[in-house]
């Protein structure tokens, strides 16, 4: 079965807890603090696979966690990272964070190697928070959370030459006699539902990659039917060949069909309808296709290029795929407008540190800074809880709990941790 989505959930491992130690070698008087840090979890990595065709991987299992790095350990020794996860995908999928909709990579290459969920730093031992001040501190931090967040995954197929149509007009004929796809093959509607991709080989070796699109109808860039499961896979071909059913035996104009068909394009991406074309007159075998080319040729007025075939005999399809092949050279890759995460820009956000919300007696503090310190901060040692007090008064939201009108016995919660108002 060929799946062209698919939505899964993406963690990086957490990171390690950092240890509290201290050196107990004989002779060695005061040795100081000896804890080592945690390590880093692992991440969540795509890597672009040309030899995949569909995401069907995805559609069984969707959550996917990176492994926790190891905690610390005496000596100053540091816990193990965690493994990567390594997820391979189709060659042309597009990764968007599905709760803002935002590109996050366009794997287009094979290899192409991107981290979806980076996994968190390990906490740090206390041989890091030893001071002037503080020669044996008890000082230690949990791991920092990875990264996580559902991902869409869009395959959009990479092929030099796409065939667009109305339904029925001989596409998966054409693709079965110049390829060796075999779609399916019906006289009726919507007989193809997925997308076929074939390889024509020319004679001298040359070869392109073909993509049998399943039929087009009017509304499409709107979603009728199955519209912008279609059009999806368009944005990549490099040549646009346009399969009309010049005979008319479905009685629609093969003109008017055109016309929709390119207002469609045109709707759905206006880049798609500047993309080189050339216009297949398809059925040339059945009574009237004669007349009906002749006023195709009259309304073109040689705009594109036009080839007369019957995909059911094969007349005309050897002169079609060598004038592809001298096409193609001279066409452009498409531009990819989604670029791989490595160069994405970054734009700084003025958002507030934290927020802070109420319930009744209950005081919420938001935010993913005060957050982050919460969940590597560990309550049990009372330095810890002393630094996490000023990391609360540098941030400023002592003061701003005040203004909120705390009183003695508030409580306070921040990331599901709950704190009595001292």
């Amino acid at each position: 079965m060929f799946y062209d989505q698919a939505k899964i959930y993406v963690k990086g491992g957490d990171g390690g807890a950092g240890a509290v130690a201290f050196r107990r070698e004989k002779y060695v008087p005061e040795g100081g603090p000896s804890g080592g840090d945690g390590g880093r979890g692992g991440n969540i990595v795509f890597i672009g696979d040309e030899g995949l065709r569909t995401l069907v991987d995805f559609r069984y299992k969707r959550h996917y966690k990176g492994d926790r790095g190891d905690h610390g350990l005496a000596k100053n020794m540091s816990g193990r990272g965690g493994e990567d996860i390594i997820l391979r995908i189709p060659v042309g999928t597009v990764v968007l964070d599905d709760s803002t909709g935002e590109p996050m990579a366009d794997i287009i290459e094979h290899g192409q190697r991107v981290v979806v969920a980076a996994g968190g730093r390990g906490g740090r031992g206390n041989a890091r928070f030893m001071s002037n001040t503080n020669k044996a501190p008890t000082l230690a931090e949990n791991g920092e959370p990875g990264e996580e967040r559902w991902l869409r995954l869009e395959l959009k197929l990479l092929a030099d030459v796409g065939l667009v149509g109305f339904p029925n007009v001989g596409k998966s004929t054409m693709i079965s006699k110049v390829s060796a796809a075999k779609p399916k093959i019906a006289d009726y509607h919507f007989t193809t539902l997925i997308p076929n991709l074939g390889v024509v080989e020319i004679a001298d070796g040359e070869s392109f990659v073909i993509a049998d699109i399943p039929g087009l109808i009017e509304g499409a860039h709107a979603g009728a039917g199955l519209g912008h499961e279609f059009l999806r896979h368009t944005e990549r071909t490099r040549l646009i060949l346009h399969v009309l059913d010049i005979s008319g035996s479905e009685e629609r104009d093969p003109l008017e069909d055109l016309r929709i068909i390119e207002e469609e394009l045109r709707l759905y991406s206006p880049e798609l309808a500047l993309r080189p074309v050339i216009i297949v007159a398809n059925k040339m075998d059945i009574p009237g296709a004669e007349e009906n080319l002749k006023r195709l040729r009259e309304e073109i007025k040689g705009r594109n290029e036009i080839f007369a075939v019957s995909a059911a005999t094969g007349e005309g399809l050897q002169a079609l795929m060598y004038r592809i092949a001298q096409v193609l050279p001279d066409t452009p890759v498409p531009e990819i407008v989604s670029l791989p995460a490595e160069h994405r820009v970054t734009k700084a956000e003025s958002d507030p540190r934290f927020e802070i919300l109420k319930e009744e007696d209950l005081f919420i503090v938001v935010g993913k800074e005060i957050e982050r310190h919460v969940k590597m901060t560990l309550f049990d040692r009372e330095e810890s809880v002393y630094r996490f007090q000023n990391i609360l008064k540098a941030m400023g939201i002592d003061d701003a709990l005040r203004d909120a009108g705390i009183k003695e016995g508030d409580k306070v919660e921040i990331s599901g941790v709950k704190f009595d108002w001292v």
